[in-house]
């Protein structure tokens, strides 16, 4: 006979799984993601470590762009730009590609495992609440891409805003693959230039792309305070 948990009893696995989950990043980051992320910071460095380890470097450092995605903290912009310093601009973009959509799947699914207490775990309620408008089925796809490719916004909360919605698996995945190619394109442009010591043109790429960041991050709350508007007169 099939045993019954009772509501108390599944919210005491659910809270211990999200629990084992936050130690073992908390673990990854320590032990990973801040000794990579301080060669990060010296491009040069970071490059020659990236060489002595060949193709395990890539592995390793897609990891970490994985690692990065479920936790927020780590800034992925650092990281982008190493990305292209490293690697160039074509495989830098690759490897973020494939870490920021990988990542992105596995916190859409360990949120549709564990629901909104997952969401808690990394963000306040208050900001999960500012994304409600995401559940409006006939608008949702749209708006997930159209925040994606605005570079500036807040992505990572926008991964765990998904997985509390209707979106498919699939539909996801194709969001993310395209969504956040220009910014990281931008991100590996410039760690490129400096990598190859064009120095006025990294200056270029990045005083762009800092302002069209500024810029995305107004636009992202200026959609967000029209749509949640609309939202909540419609209920």
């Amino acid at each position: 006979m099939r045993k019954s948990w009772s509501i108390k009893q599944k919210k005491a696995i659910v809270l211990c799984g999200i629990t084992l989950f936050v130690i073992l990043m908390v673990l990854a980051v320590v032990l990973i993601g801040r000794p990579i992320l301080h060669l990060a910071e010296d491009p040069e460095l970071f490059r020659e470590w990236i060489d002595a380890r060949g193709w395990y470097g890539w592995i390793l450092f897609t990891l970490m762009i994985i690692l990065q995605v479920f936790v927020a903290v780590i800034p992925g912009e650092a990281l982008e730009l190493a990305a292209g310093y490293a690697f160039g601009a074509l495989e830098g973009t690759v490897l973020c590609i494939i870490g920021e959509t990988i990542g992105g799947m596995l916190v859409f699914l360990f949120v549709r495992k564990f629901g909104v207490q997952a969401v808690e775990t990394f963000f306040s309620m208050e900001k999960i609440h500012s994304l409600r408008f995401l559940q409006n089925p006939k608008k949702r796809n749209i708006l997930f891409l159209l925040l994606f490719l605005l570079p500036g916004t807040p992505k990572d909360l926008l991964c765990y805003a998904a997985g509390l919605t209707g979106i498919p698996a699939a539909g996801w995945f194709g969001i993310q693959c395209i969504g956040r190619l220009p910014s990281i394109m931008t991100s590996t442009l410039g760690g490129n230039a400096l990598g190859e010591e064009k120095y006025l043109a990294a200056l270029i790429v990045l005083a762009v792309t800092a302002m069209v960041s500024g810029i995305g991050l107004i636009l992202y709350r200026i959609i967000s305070k029209r749509e949640n508007k609309r939202h909540d007169n419609k209920e």
